[in-house]
């Protein structure tokens, strides 16, 4: 297929070369154009602004913010002004229920497609076409765009009929991602602290029951503290962990830990961490425990 990628960090680089590889033809654009032109010789075209970079089949959109999302889409060269009348956006990261709604809103008022597409993992695993994919909408518009979801990583999921619901989804599995961070750091600054050796323990974890990857990554992450260079810099942990509890205020449900770990972003933030991977949270924990 013809297909536009927005975006082009460490996430929207990946996901680009995996549909190159898959056979698409693919054009990119990004605000800082070398990065996109980084992509020239794995066979993407560069476009010179959103609207021509839409101007496809299907255009997918990985941005790191509401605010980098309405500046794309919205406007005289944006994505909607592009967008052909029956072709799809595809929007793939993590943004707000209430932008995923109004985008779907615009969209149709203009006889244009659209899902989301949310995915997991970090940059390493969309360069590998090793994400999970998380799509929602349409169900026909789903299987139509198939070919190129499938190519993005190594699982799509199917999750529902509304786009929003897929942004709801991808929030749960972040705070999950986060919880899981703050659990460790926990529970590494009291082994410690009973002098119990950190990679022991982690060890005995993760070769248990709690063989899971996401505690296999990041608490190997937490283990040799490697907070940089970052997969993800702790200002977009700190956005999602908010759009987590604004979804929660919306939908009138309670969610006292996502509270807790706001705290974790913040004093991180005062601490001066904000370069550095959102894992660094877990600093907090060997500072509450005296380490």
């Amino acid at each position: 297929m013809d297909v536009g990628v927005i975006g082009i960090g460490p996430m929207g680089s990946g996901m680009a070369r995996c549909l190159l590889r898959a056979g698409h033809k693919v054009t990119v654009y990004n605000r800082t154009r070398a990065r996109a032109e980084a992509l020239v010789t794995d066979g993407a075209t560069v476009a010179d602004s959103p609207a021509e970079a839409a101007a496809r089949e299907v255009v997918i959109t990985m941005l790191a913010s509401d605010d980098a999302v309405e500046g794309l889409v919205f406007g005289a060269e944006g994505l909607l002004a592009g967008l052909p009348r029956g072709a799809a956006h595809i929007a793939s990261g993590t943004m707000s229920l209430d932008l995923s709604k109004r985008l779907a809103e615009a969209h149709a008022g203009l006889g244009q497609d659209y899902l989301t597409a949310t995915v997991l993992g970090r940059p390493p695993a969309a360069e590998a076409g090793k994400l999970f994919t998380m799509a929602a909408g349409p169900e026909a518009l789903i299987e139509r765009l198939r070919p190129v979801l499938e190519a993005l990583g190594q699982r799509l999921f199917v999750v529902g009929t509304e786009p929003w619901q897929g942004n709801l989804v991808k929030l749960c599995c972040n705070f999950m991602i986060f919880s899981t961070i703050e659990q460790f750091a926990e529970v590494f600054a009291l082994a410690q602290k009973g002098g119990v050796d950190r990679g022991m323990l982690y060890e005995v974890l993760t070769e248990s029951f709690f063989s899971a990857p996401v505690h296999k990554n990041y608490g190997r992450m937490i283990l040799d503290r490697a907070y940089e260079p970052p997969g993800g810099k702790l200002g977009l942990g700190a956005k999602d962990n908010r759009l987590m509890l604004e979804a929660g205020e919306e939908l009138k449900v309670p969610l006292p830990f996502a509270s807790i770990l706001r705290d974790r972003f913040l004093a991180s933030a005062a601490r001066g961490d904000g370069e550095k991977d959102f894992c660094v949270i877990a600093r907090r924990a060997e500072e509450d425990a005296g380490l």
